[in-house]
């Protein structure tokens, strides 16, 4: 669900975080438009904002793990764990923790890829919240939910800062609440 859409209609703050977000066109290859979150975070407040949506949204849910997904979901992770009393656990590509992994592949558009994450990080019956940049397909999102569950976490809900339209109406992934900040922008109008 979109934050538009659950008692964030109107609020400004949306608005600015979407004109924050800088559009690249055709980057990484033809006929994408990348959504650059790094010029968001050159804007405090906007910046301030985005984490302070998620905070005032998770404070009183319980949660005692937020896991990033890497590389951008690590830039937002942290702060929100903080806030909230949680420990920030990251969800790493292969090979890049540097003790006992548990991993789990999901499939892309391109090939195939793989999360890992330290075995014990998580313990059994702790609440989790999934936090990543973008939203796309859901298949980053959803294998990140398995990896989660299978060492038994609880995951309460998915969130990210840009939903592509393709998710709009879609509430749920993998039967767990899905909760957006922004759609994309098309075109960079500050530059």
């Amino acid at each position: 669900m979109f934050a538009a859409e659950n008692g964030l209609k109107g609020d400004p703050r949306l608005q600015a975080i979407s004109q924050a977000i800088r559009v690249v066109p055709h980057f990484p290859k033809p006929g994408i438009m990348f959504q650059d979150i790094t010029t968001l975070m050159l804007d405090h407040k906007a910046f301030k904002d985005t984490v302070d949506i998620f905070v005032d949204r998770y404070r009183d849910m319980g949660i005692s793990v937020v896991a990033g997904v890497e590389a951008r979901g690590f830039m937002f992770g942290p702060s929100i764990a903080l806030a909230i009393g949680a420990k920030f656990v990251p969800l790493r590509k292969p090979r890049k923790l540097p003790g006992e992994v548990i991993s789990e592949a999901y499939v892309l558009e391109y090939g195939t890829d793989c999360l890992e994450m330290h075995v014990g990080a998580v313990q059994p019956g702790e609440r989790a919240l999934v936090i990543d940049d973008l939203v796309a397909t859901g298949g980053t999102l959803s294998a990140a939910i398995r990896l989660l569950e299978r060492v038994g976490a609880e995951v309460i809900e998915c969130a990210c800062v840009i939903g592509l339209p393709e998710v709009k109406g879609q509430c749920r992934l993998n039967g767990k609440p899905l909760y957006i900040l922004v759609e994309p922008r098309e075109i960079d109008n500050c530059c």
